[in-house]
C-alpha cells in the first residue's frame, strides 16, 4: 500500500495534516504507512520460523482476535495475517494435561463439613437424582471421584429381557441406524470413518468367526455372515448422568484396543462443530461377537474424563503420559488357557467414566433388526435399544 497525495476517503485533508504533524515520512510518495510496514516485517519474520514456533507465536494473537469486540484486530488481515481457525485453536488446548490435573483434584478428600455444599451445588447444576443412588447420604462420598462413580439401587434400573440389545448406560441418543459407505454419523450430518474409529482389523486368526468376504471394504471385513448389516448407536452421557456402563447384550469380548488420543469435549454442540471428533479423542474399543456375529462397544473419553475403567481389564491405563497420541495399543483376551475371551451377560457391570462421556455401539445383525429409538431422546440403562 502506498500513501500518495491523492486521497479518496472523506476527511482526507484532516488526516493529512495529522499525519504530517506526527509522522512526516508517511506522506512521502513511495513510502509505506509505518504501522503496516512494521506489521509486514513482523509477518515476514514469522514466516521464517518453524511451524511449532509459529504456532506458539500466533496463538495469543488469535485468542485476542476472537475475544476482542468490534473486530479490533481485523485490520491485521489487510497485511496478510490470518488467525488460526477456532477448531485448530481448540485442538491446541492441552486437554490431556488439564484432565490429568482434574483427575488429581477429584481424588482429594473433602472435609466432612464441605461435602454437602459441594455435592449439593453439583446436584443442582446438573439435575442429579440422588434418590436412585445406593447411598443417598452425601457425607458418605469422600471425594468428587467417588460421587461421580456412585452406584445405583438394584431396582433403579430394571433390565429389559424382551429385547436383544439394551442401553449400556444412561444418556442421550445422538444417532443410530445402519452403517453406510463405511461412514458413521456422530450427529446428524457429521460423519467419521469407521476404520479410523475402530482401527485396522485384527488378524483373522484371532477372530471367533472369519469375515463373510475376505476382501473389499472395511465394512465387509467386519460382517461375518452373509445377509447381515452393520448398525451403530451413539449415546452421550451428560455430567449429571449415571457414570457406570454395562453390557448391552450377551456377548464375548475377545480384544481391546486403546487409542490415547485427545480429550476434547463430546457434548452434542461440539460433535456438530468438529468432524471426526470421536476419532481424535482417547477411546477404548472392545470387540468380540454375539449370536449374530461381530459386536463392539467403544468408551470415548472427553475433557476431564481421561479415566476410563474396564472392570475385567487391570492392564488398561488411560490418559497416561507414557502413551503418545496417534498410536494405539492392542490386548487380546483370547489365550491358550482361555480360547473364548471374556463372556458378558446382558446388564452385567462393564466399566465406568469420570464425569461424563460417550458410548458407541457398532454391531452386526440381520436386516430385520429394528431400533426402538428417536434421535435426541433420553434413555436409561436397561431400556431397549432394538431387537429383531
Amino acid at each position: 500500500m502506498q500513501v500518495t497525495g491523492s486521497m479518496r476517503s472523506t476527511g482526507s485533508e484532516s488526516w493529512r495534516s495529522w499525519a504530517w504533524r506526527f509522522h512526516p515520512n508517511l506522506l512521502v510518495p513511495g513510502r509505506l504507512h509505518f504501522p503496516q510496514l512494521a506489521l509486514r516485517r513482523r509477518l515476514g519474520q514469522l514466516s521464517c520460523m518453524s511451524r511449532p514456533a509459529l504456532k506458539l507465536r500466533s496463538w495469543p494473537l488469535t485468542v485476542l482476535y476472537y475475544l476482542l469486540p468490534f473486530g479490533a484486530l481485523r485490520p491485521l488481515s489487510r497485511v496478510g495475517w490470518r488467525p488460526v481457525s477456532r477448531v485448530a485453536l481448540y485442538k491446541s488446548v492441552p486437554t490431556r494435561l488439564l484432565s490429568r490435573a482434574w483427575g488429581r483434584l477429584n481424588q482429594v478428600e473433602l472435609p466432612h463439613w464441605l461435602r454437602r455444599p459441594v455435592y449439593s451445588l453439583y446436584i443442582w447444576t446438573f439435575g442429579v437424582n440422588m434418590k436412585e443412588a445406593a447411598v443417598e447420604d452425601l457425607h458418605h462420598y469422600r471425594n468428587l471421584s467417588e460421587f461421580f462413580r456412585r452406584k445405583l439401587k438394584p431396582q433403579a434400573r430394571p433390565v429389559c429381557g424382551l429385547h436383544s440389545v439394551i442401553s449400556p448406560s444412561d444418556g442421550k441418543i445422538l444417532n443410530f441406524g445402519q452403517v453406510k459407505n463405511c461412514e458413521v454419523e456422530q450427529v446428524k450430518g457429521v460423519t467419521y470413518s469407521l476404520e479410523s474409529f475402530l482401527g485396522p482389523r485384527i488378524s483373522t486368526e484371532d477372530l471367533p468367526f472369519p469375515p463373510a468376504t475376505p476382501c473389499g471394504s472395511f465394512r465387509n471385513q467386519l460382517v461375518t455372515r452373509e445377509g447381515n448389516e452393520l448398525y451403530h448407536c451413539v449415546i452421550y452421557l451428560a455430567p449429571g448422568d449415571y457414570h457406570r456402563f454395562h453390557s448391552p447384550t450377551d456377548w464375548t469380548v475377545s480384544h481391546r484396543r486403546h487409542f490415547p488420543g485427545s480429550l476434547m469435549s463430546v457434548n452434542p454442540g461440539m460433535a456438530r462443530w468438529i468432524k471426526e471428533l470421536f476419532c481424535h479423542n482417547e477411546r477404548v474399543v472392545l470387540t468380540g461377537d454375539w449370536k449374530h456375529g461381530f459386536f463392539s462397544l467403544t468408551a470415548v473419553g472427553a475433557t476431564n474424563v481421561g479415566s476410563i475403567r474396564i472392570y475385567f481389564d487391570r492392564d488398561l491405563h488411560t490418559n497416561s503420559p507414557r502413551y503418545s497420541k496417534g498410536s494405539y495399543n492392542d490386548f487380546s483376551f483370547v489365550t491358550h488357557a482361555n480360547k473364548e475371551g471374556i463372556p458378558m451377560r446382558k446388564g452385567e457391570h462393564l466399566g465406568e467414566f469420570n464425569l461424563g462421556s460417550t458410548i458407541v455401539l457398532i454391531f452386526e445383525a440381520p436386516k430385520d433388526f429394528n431400533f426402538k429409538l428417536k434421535a435426541g431422546q433420553k434413555i436409561r440403562f436397561g431400556e431397549a435399544l432394538g431387537s429383531l
